[in-house]
């Protein structure tokens, strides 16, 4: 059986995972439509240019708004762009589906198997950073925790 779990394009099996995927969320008193819309929009403080992220008609369109340098980003962005994914993650998985998605992985290697993208994903070369995988194998720790404490997850 694999021990690796890839996920990056709609006809992986385990595509839900992705920030693609579309499933929606509430965080910080705003609907959001994917994690890629949150993301992205987090990276501005312009509030006019956050909100078109945050309205953009697709997780690519929000990818392609929130790729531009025209509009600074927060100039801390590298120092929480974690944290962000993070707290974007944990309330993506606050869905049912998606809790019993992430824990049926069981133990195995969670890897975005993006080839444009070497520190979320692991890049063309198949060498990045996987940071993505990596935050999602800790939200399953926490999940498990959790469910074993008999607390709801998250």
């Amino acid at each position: 059986m694999a021990k690796k779990i890839y996920f990056f394009s709609r006809n992986d099996k385990f595509f839900e995972l992705s920030n693609f995927s579309s499933f929606d969320f509430r965080l910080n008193n705003k609907h959001w439509r994917t994690m890629e819309h949150y993301y992205q929009a987090m990276k501005f403080d312009d509030v006019d240019y956050f909100n078109k992220i945050a309205n953009a008609v697709s997780p690519k369109q929000a990818k392609d708004l929130g790729q531009t340098r025209r509009v600074p980003i927060k100039k801390n962005w590298e120092d929480i762009k974690e944290e962000v994914m993070y707290k974007g993650l944990k309330s993506k998985f606050e869905n049912p589906e998606l809790i019993q998605l992430l824990l049926r992985t069981g133990k195995k290697e969670l890897i975005e198997n993006s080839p444009y993208d070497n520190y979320w994903g692991i890049g063309k070369n198949k060498k990045g950073k996987n940071r993505l995988g990596v935050l999602l194998m800790k939200l399953r720790e926490e999940l498990k925790k959790s469910q074993k404490a008999g607390q709801n997850p998250l």
